[in-house]
């Protein structure tokens, strides 16, 4: 599909077409972007390993499957941002996560590798979007279901993409501990108990 094209379905169906940020808007953007597997770290830092095959129903992700996913995602972007760059003006694939989570055995893969793929790729991806010259910024590439999407509208979906999971994670935790409380700690004869230590999960969200 040209260019010309792609940028008139766009604008027929409404997909992917936003108006502009500013250079500062964009730039804040770019910059929760890049700090967002540091904040996954923190957040994933709170939360014990004991509990991250927990599922709170048999159709929702553990936090292993939230990380897995996030791995593939990061992967799978970015290739997607690379084209946008690159290779505009073409068809890109999409892939449907619930199959991937369900076929490529999440339960028996790495999360501390899977980190480290997150990390490594939003990384190298961060710094090659804040050396793109400006009109990089209206690229197009054609997504099978969705239409046109700019880079500029991918970037504010990817931003978003890593914290919407990290909310997901802080809610596993939350149905848990519910059914899973803390132990009280034992009291001495005549003296008072120490308060139990409680998880904060403030962090990644200030």
């Amino acid at each position: 599909m040209a260019s010309s094209e792609i940028a008139a379905h766009a604008s027929k169906v409404g997909i992917g077409v936003v108006d502009r940020m500013t250079r500062d808007e964009r730039r804040k953007m770019l910059e929760s972007f890049g700090r967002a597997p540091a904040l996954l770290s923190a957040v994933l830092r709170q939360l014990p390993k004991k509990m991250w095959l927990y599922k709170p129903s048999p159709e929702r992700w553990s936090i292993h499957e939230v990380i897995l996913h996030l791995a593939d995602s990061e992967a799978s972007s970015y290739v997607r941002c690379r084209h946008l760059i690159a290779e505009p003006d073409v068809t890109v694939a999409e892939f449907d996560p619930a199959r991937w989570a369900g076929n490529l055995g999440y339960f028996h893969q790495s999360t501390r590798e899977a980190l480290e793929i997150i990390r490594r790729l939003r990384k190298m991806t961060y710094q090659l979007l804040v050396a793109v010259p400006e009109p990089v910024w209206s690229h197009l590439v054609d997504y099978p279901r969705e239409g046109a999407i700019s880079l500029e509208s991918w970037i504010e979906r990817q931003e978003r993409h890593i914290p919407h999971h990290m909310e997901q994670m802080t809610q596993n935790y939350g149905t848990w501990i519910g059914t899973h409380p803390p132990r009280k700690p034992a009291t001495r004869s005549g003296g008072s108990s120490t308060p139990p230590h409680t998880v904060s999960l403030s962090a990644g969200y200030c």
